[in-house]
């Protein structure tokens, strides 16, 4: 049997029927694992070993029908994008608290939701399928559930107060998924363990559902969107470190050394700021405009008798040198962006001491704003470079050079060192030195409990190129640091009166706050300016 040729004459029909899916044509061949096809990148392909059992019961043209109709409706009905298939498992990884079983659950429930909703809303041949795939205990009661809720006789071998209890989940309402898998998980929980304690667990008589099935792109998506859907970054975490195989292949992995023995491994705290960090997108202005000395023509008025001649525009005036009719030339001088277009570097100065928050146990809205700076800097075309410090002097640094490479700047950005907080100004010159084309911009996150903080001050006001100085808090520091660099004229004081003004920063209130801040400023001006640097 040429299963292709059947793929290909049924696959209008179904493409018809669930209203014109973004897939690519399915395939038929052979799958490693005994199911009944195989979703990866968006591509289903049939098992024909599974098609050729199936074909002593039924014909190839139902089928082919069938199983189709299971695979689309996993992208267009459930878990329809990759963000739901993680908020699933989450929720199933909550109830279960083990990898295998939440994944087992996840699989079931995306199949009973898929299939349900494909049976109610188009004609279907995929009961038909049920009748004749058999499986264990679990697909037994999964049948004898299809039973119940699609109300026919599909010969189902699952308790029957089991069957009851389960057919009174509301599957096809989206806003309860998670709490409908929750339950779900609860009541097939000892089958699910039943499962797992086979030498060789039986997946699916469908197939797994894993993030293979999505392309790169979705799967990218899908992480932001999931980022901001957690409560913190640890159900992010215990989400995504299930799923390091699939998110390497999809290129998210680091540090793997092929023909060594090292694997890529996934940072999932690194990947959970890298993905809110996507999401919000901060303005970033380029260099300062400069005259360029030279009197450039800009715009046309009528010539008079008065004006000089040399002036005069020929193409516009029609060759004629008459008042009112010819056109001369308006000058003004020129502006250029300094050196070369577009933003400098910059240098990311963060502060990492025991005062701040650690980024690894919930989320911490200075790395947050950092990354979102490193973000606008390299969708620029700019490097940056990252000094990540508690007490420098001791050690407790981390320095990454300018470099465009966003797994190392976010590593670094990520580093928590605890201790004391001050700066080794010496390294941080040698740091800045280093870029190698207009001065860098610098951008100093911290909570002004520096030791040294006289010290970075007098740097700061020597300093050329543009500053943004962020300070998180009220304290005789921060009062002082405002005092000696008001009136700066490239640095931006940013006052923070409370943790929470930096995700409305990140969000896009930059200039609005920026504003609110300098008119704070002012109001607190001292009586002596000349105590001001």
């Amino acid at each position: 049997m040429n299963w292709q040729e059947v793929v290909e004459e049924v696959w209008p029909e179904v493409r018809q029927k669930h209203l014109w899916p973004e897939l690519p044509t399915p395939k038929a061949g052979k799958v490693d694992t005994p199911v009944a096809m195989h979703m990866r990148d968006k591509q289903i392909t049939l098992n024909v070993a599974t098609c050729d059992t199936l074909a002593e019961h039924l014909p190839v043209t139902t089928i082919v029908e069938g199983l189709l109709d299971h695979g689309v409706s996993h992208y267009t009905r459930c878990p329809w994008d990759f963000a739901t298939h993680l908020q699933l498992y989450a929720a199933a990884k909550a109830e279960l608290q083990r990898k295998s079983l939440a994944k087992m659950a996840t699989d079931a429930f995306i199949d009973v939701v898929a299939n349900t909703s494909c049976v109610k809303d188009i004609p279907t041949p995929l009961p038909e399928l049920y009748r004749h795939l058999g499986g264990g205990a679990l697909e037994g009661a999964l049948t004898a559930l299809y039973s119940k809720i699609w109300g026919m006789n599909l010969d189902g071998s699952g308790d029957p107060a089991l069957v009851r209890r389960l057919t009174r989940i509301p599957y096809l309402d989206r806003h309860q998924w998670p709490q409908s898998l929750r339950r779900f998980s609860r009541l097939l929980q000892p089958l699910f363990e039943q499962e797992g304690r086979q030498r060789r667990p039986r997946p699916s008589s469908m197939g797994p559902h894993g993030l293979m099935g999505y392309a790169t792109e979705d799967v990218i998506q899908g992480l932001q969107t999931f980022a901001q859907q957690v409560s913190g970054i640890e159900q992010f975490r215990d989400a995504v470190q299930d799923f390091t195989e699939d998110l390497v292949h999809h290129g998210f992995g680091h540090g793997g050394e092929a023909g060594r023995g090292r694997q890529a491994t996934i940072d999932a705290d690194v990947l959970y700021y890298m993905q809110l960090a996507q999401t919000h997108r901060l303005p970033l202005r380029g260099l300062p405009m400069e005259r360029s000395g030279w009197m450039e023509p800009y715009s046309h008025v009528p010539w008079e008798a008065s004006k000089p001649v040399q002036d005069i525009d020929l193409w516009t005036s029609f060759g004629k040198l008459l008042p009112g009719v010819s056109q001369t030339w308006v000058r003004r001088e020129g502006m250029m962006y300094g050196q070369e277009e577009g933003p400098p570097d910059c240098v990311v100065v963060l502060d990492s001491s025991s005062s701040m928050i650690n980024p690894h146990d919930q989320l911490s809205y200075a790395v947050l704003g950092a990354a979102c700076a490193v973000e606008a800097y390299l969708r620029r075309e700019a490097r940056v470079a990252v000094y990540n410090f508690s007490d420098a002097y001791m050690d407790g640094k981390t320095e990454v050079p300018f470099t465009r490479d966003r797994q190392t700047l976010y590593r670094a950005l990520c580093m928590y060192h605890r201790g004391g907080t001050s700066i080794r100004l010496r390294d941080l010159e040698t740091l800045r030195q280093s870029a190698t084309g207009p001065s860098p911009d610098v951008l100093l996150i911290t909570d002004m409990q520096i030791t040294n903080l006289e010290e970075v001050m007098a740097y700061l006001a020597d300093l050329e190129g543009r500053m943004t100085v962020v300070h998180i808090g009220e304290n005789a520091a921060t009062q002082r640091f405002r005092q000696n660099t008001w009136g700066h004229p490239r640095l931006q004081v940013f006052a923070v009166q409370e943790r929470g003004d930096i995700p409305k920063i990140v969000l896009g209130q930059v200039e609005t706050y920026f504003a609110l801040a300098s008119q704070r400023v002012r109001s607190q001006r001292p009586q002596d300016a000349s105590s001001l640097l």
